[in-house]
């Protein structure tokens, strides 16, 4: 008997298929009234498997009483109730460290795209502004300070190659990191007086809502970029809008917001602010290694009790 699983969402068509292939699943999305069909079955499911852009809140967990793991696609697991799983004896497992490179990388090229104005000058040599003129002078990347705010697998990545720039790094966490080269910050806003970059690189969820606020973004100020690759929900982004257009901070390459897809209009407006699609994760080769693990989680638990990656 293969045991069952009920999946909240599509994940991907590899990640779907080795999932129906192993297991008994039960696609949640394509039932007409969830909460009957919860209400009536919930109780024959043993592990639930989710991508990060679904929710799983305490309404799936109280009716399927015998999941005891939850195995998410992404690294990011803020729409899981993890403190109800975890109550009623649920492992959650995320897909974590296989996307720290791609992550990274996309936070550099970001550093370098508002700095340099890579994208703005691409616009303007496709309009045909060269014949006319030239782009004013941008900022050098190389030599300059860059904040972290969260310091694990991405914010660590993030310092190894700002190191190949010969950029100085201190990171902000609630502790320092053990064995760190790196200088500890204890105050976010210290950190983005002190930085030329500041990149937001920890957890989404209530925790971090708004950490980088109007105060933050002040001390980063007008020669100051941000950078964005962890969630929408930390940065306060009418204040982000704010102090971009008020010249109180000098740029910004996002690639996540507040309230995906929705981008306001006036960041896409604004020449001094890259905006991407939640892209960061999105190569072949980690979404090749996500699917992998979200279904090896899955095996390892129902081999031996045991997720590999619990959150």
């Amino acid at each position: 008997m293969k045991h069952r699983i009920l999946q909240i969402g599509p994940i991907t068509a590899p990640a779907d298929e080795r999932l129906a292939r192993d297991y008994d699943v039960t696609p949640l999305w394509k039932q007409p009234d969830r909460a009957a069909f919860l209400a009536g079955h919930g109780p024959a499911f043993e592990g639930i498997a989710i991508h990060v852009r679904d929710a799983c809140g305490a309404d799936i967990l109280n009716a399927v009483p015998n999941v005891r793991v939850i195995a998410n696609f992404g690294v990011g697991y803020d729409k899981i109730d993890v403190e109800t799983a975890r109550r009623l004896g649920m492992q959650v497992s995320n897909t974590p460290r296989v996307l720290d490179g791609c992550v990274a990388d996309l936070a550099m090229g970001l550093a370098i795209d508002v700095a340099r104005g890579i994208s703005v000058t691409t616009r303007f040599v496709r309009a045909g502004g060269w014949k006319t003129g030239q782009r004013p002078l941008m900022t050098r990347v190389h030599g300059k300070n860059m904040g972290l705010l969260g310091f694990g697998g991405i914010g660590q990545a993030v310092a190894r190659r700002a190191a190949g720039f010969d950029m100085v790094v201190r990171y902000h966490t609630r502790r320092p990191v053990a064995g760190s080269p790196h200088e500890h910050e204890p105050s976010l806003v210290e950190l983005a007086r002190w930085a030329d970059f500041l990149v937001v690189a920890c957890p989404g969820g209530p925790a971090t809502r708004h950490l980088v606020d109007a105060e933050v973004l002040d001390a980063l100020g007008p020669r100051g970029i941000l950078v964005n690759i962890a969630r929408g929900s930390v940065v306060d982004e009418a204040a982000l809008v704010r102090a971009l257009q008020e010249g109180r901070l000098g740029g910004a390459g996002l690639d996540v917001f507040e309230n995906e897809p929705d981008v306001p209009q006036p960041l896409l407006d604004m020449d001094q602010v890259v905006a991407l699609s939640h892209i960061a994760g999105f190569t072949r080769e980690s979404r090749a290694d996500m699917e992998r693990l979200v279904c090896d989680n899955l095996d390892a638990y129902f081999r031996g009790g045991q997720v590999l990656t619990p959150v």
